[in-house]
């Protein structure tokens, strides 16, 4: 591995996290703002739900790992609560299965190290006319009436295993004119969502009361700025202003 050794915050989810890494991605953002103080990894499977998310579960965090995550962000449940599909094929996965998945998630990340923390995603709200514009009758059914109780489901199972959720369908909706603002087919997030989704991550960090803090600013900045030669530009206040903004998240009902 590249060294020296950082803390390790790893996403893993379907496409909202596979793509979080594109221009304006909350994935990129958090690389952006964690880039002097932990590592972000990707590990995002479009097209994925809750169950396949178990079949790789030890593979993509094995128990005997040198290294295990400081930090992991799930997100399952918007490929889950689509309508099953006539075949008996496709990714709807019942509500009782995807809580009892994510509850099996959960309970396997908190158990890699007594410093592995975690925090869920509750799938976002969706604009449904777009997702008719952008894929016809591919997304035939997807819904937010469907949506929701997989969204309450997680935010629920948060409080029983214990771990932070962040209930995006609600916060989402906070924005002004979310419908249109905040995707870009439909389904997947916009720079603004991503915003968001910034928000409320950084602001479940900052006020958790794990030890040692996630957040970015408690973390050691890795190397000096400037080994102490003078310098007109203070790179330190830099780092700390520039994404300023992101510190002041909107309204959200979560843990």
């Amino acid at each position: 591995m590249v060294g020296p050794r950082r803390p390790q915050i790893v996403l893993f989810g379907s496409s909202i996290v596979q793509y979080s890494f594109s221009d304006g991605g909350w994935g990129a953002t958090l690389a952006d703002i964690y880039s002097r103080t932990a590592d972000i990894i990707l590990r995002g499977y479009a097209g994925w739900n809750s169950r396949f998310a178990l079949k790789v579960l030890d593979q993509v965090f094995p128990k005997d790992a040198v290294l295990q995550p400081s930090l992991v962000i799930v997100y399952f449940g918007g490929n889950d609560s689509m309508p099953p599909h006539p075949s008996g094929q496709g990714p709807h996965v019942p509500l009782s299965e995807f809580t009892e998945n994510m509850r099996k998630i959960g309970e396997h990340l908190l158990s890699l190290s007594d410093k592995t923390r975690v925090i869920f995603l509750t799938p976002p709200p969706m604009n449904e006319r777009q997702i008719q514009v952008v894929f016809g009758d591919a997304m035939r059914g997807r819904s937010n009436e469907l949506s929701r109780p997989y969204a309450e489901a997680l935010m629920n199972l948060c409080k029983e295993i214990n771990v932070k959720g962040i209930d995006l369908w609600n916060a989402i909706q906070q924005q002004d004119d979310w419908l249109n603002t905040c995707f870009t087919d439909g389904i997947h997030f916009t720079a603004k969502a991503s915003e968001i989704v910034v928000k409320e991550i950084l602001k479940v960090v900052r006020e958790a009361d794990w030890k040692p803090s996630l957040h970015w600013k408690s973390l050691p900045v890795e190397f000096p700025f400037d080994f102490g030669e003078a310098s007109s530009l203070s790179l330190t206040d830099l780092e700390l202003t520039r994404n300023k903004k992101l510190e002041s998240p909107p309204f959200t009902s979560r843990l």
